[in-house]
């Protein structure tokens, strides 16, 4: 294993790839307006799901910690978190991160918003993923094609 500086070099912080998306959907929803007819009392289950996606984040910012090493793309990773939620899914951060278009989606009965997540998670697989993985399967080689083989990308 060698001891780098650097992680994938991805210095595109992913959470702004969503966001830029949401900011895309909400300007199509001005030119092209698309409800989803959500009844008002039921588009807080959208701010539930945000809710939900913030403490999923919290809990994983909290594994890193535990596992004293870096959650920052662009930063070196110290170890492979493979237990907990990291045991089912090798990218759960991102999952919590599409919980908010989705979520912001229904809340605000915006078609565009909740959709928003498809091509930022396209987005953040060729701008972050591929560049993670090739960077964990250089640095940790065998351990983590093991890892890799045993535990799918996203749910």
């Amino acid at each position: 294993m060698n001891e780098d500086k650097k992680g994938p070099g991805v210095k595109f912080p992913p959470p702004l790839i969503y966001v830029l998306w949401m900011v895309l959907g909400g300007v199509l929803q001005k030119y092209y307006p698309t409800d989803m007819g959500i009844p008002f009392d039921h588009q807080y289950w959208g701010l539930g799901l945000v809710i939900i996606g913030i403490v999923f984040l919290i809990y994983v910012i909290r594994v890193f910690k535990m596992a004293e090493t870096n959650i920052e793309p662009w930063r070196s990773t110290k170890n492979i978190i493979t237990t907990g939620i990291y045991g089912r899914s090798r990218n759960p951060i991102y999952l919590g991160f599409n919980l908010f278009p989705i979520g912001l989606g229904i809340f605000f009965d915006n078609l565009w918003v909740l959709l928003s997540f498809i091509p930022a998670a396209i987005t953040l697989y060729h701008i972050a993923i591929k560049k993670e993985e090739a960077y964990l399967e250089e640095k940790f080689g065998d351990e983590y094609l093991d890892y890799k083989n045993k535990v799918r990308r996203w749910i």
